[in-house]
């Protein structure tokens, strides 16, 4: 019986050539691509059942193809990395996991914020967020008028293990304002003076 198809997907040869002997021996079928494009070519003529997705990658980057191919697909994604920072594990997780989860968006007047996709749109136009911020805005528009202390933002976008200090909150408020600044009239990403911040919608 046919085991199931492995995509690997490594700009290094040897490392493909390494995986696709470990893999074949379980009784897979593996394919194999070098770089970000060619992933998804194969990948929608392939239909893998498993996908083992380097990070660091020519021409689209592992970050990039899993955002693509979650875009239509809920095929467990596995991403191959030596990097080992906090941050490169969670995104990994959010992005690669096998899910029947709703996706997760809240939409304002001129203003989509896709937590699955990782997508901030703004007037139908993406706009370019790195995953912090995009973590942050989800959060303070899933809550509108709430307003949140910059260590509740801490705790529940960074989480309870961060030691950073709170001025980071403000840096990532204050780069969300130059996107978001005078793109709506019907809600706002406002400072709570001696409090923190709220994202406000108007009635």
């Amino acid at each position: 019986m046919d085991a199931g198809k492995i995509l690997v997907v490594d700009d290094d040869q040897n490392i493909c050539e390494l995986l696709r002997l470990y893999v074949e021996k379980e009784g897979f079928e593996v394919v194999i691509a070098n770089d970000g494009r060619v992933a998804l070519e194969v990948f929608e003529a392939e239909n893998p059942d498993l996908i083992l997705l380097d990070i660091m990658l020519p021409e689209l980057d592992g970050w990039q193809v899993c955002r693509e191919i979650r875009k239509h697909s809920q095929c467990p994604i596995i991403m191959l990395t030596a990097k080992g920072e906090v941050f490169d594990k969670v995104l990994g997780l959010e992005l690669g996991k096998n899910s029947s989860e709703t996706v997760k968006e809240v939409k304002y007047d001129k203003l989509s914020i896709n937590l699955t996709n990782y997508e901030l749109k703004v007037n139908g136009v993406q706009v370019d967020t790195p995953p912090k911020e995009m973590e942050l805005i989800y959060h303070l528009a899933s809550n509108p008028n709430r307003v949140f202390t910059r260590d509740q933002l801490l705790d529940e976008v960074w989480g309870f293990d961060y030691y950073g200090d709170s001025r980071t909150v403000d840096v990532h408020v204050k780069r969300l304002r130059e996107k978001l600044e005078g793109v709506s009239d019907k809600w706002a990403l406002k400072t709570v003076w001696g409090v923190g911040y709220k994202f406000e919608v108007k009635e």
